[in-house]
């Protein structure tokens, strides 16, 4: 069983910043591998905003690219994962899910709604 629980979510302007933290906790069974963050605005597929593979390498959406930092702390089956989000678009506006890898099963978090206003 892998539990993910995402916060810092939340209405900002134009311009302004978010941190979103996600904490995965597993049972033994298996390590968690390649972590995180997704978003999906209505009536729009859940799209990768960034992760960080097994290997540590990172990748980021082009809409995000120097403006989104995804990091991640801890080891195994425990671990946080954060999206600092700076300078964010009305664009940006969308629920945000954290995914967590262990093995070929993908777990998801239950969200958290971002939402940029002009």
């Amino acid at each position: 069983q892998v539990q993910l629980l995402e916060s810092g979510g939340g209405s900002v302007p134009a311009g302004g910043s978010l941190r979103l933290s996600c904490e995965i906790s597993a049972n033994i069974g298996g390590v968690i591998t390649a972590v995180g963050w997704y978003r999906q605005a209505p009536g729009k597929q859940r799209d990768l905003v960034a992760g960080i593979a097994t290997d540590g390498n990172v990748k980021y959406s082009d809409s995000v690219k120097g403006r989104f930092t995804i990091s991640r702390d801890g080891l195994y089956n425990t671990q946080t994962v954060w999206l600092q989000m700076n300078n964010l678009k009305i664009d940006d506006t969308a629920t945000y899910y954290c995914k967590a890898e262990r093995g070929f099963t993908n777990y998801w978090g239950q969200g958290t709604p971002v939402n940029v206003s002009s």
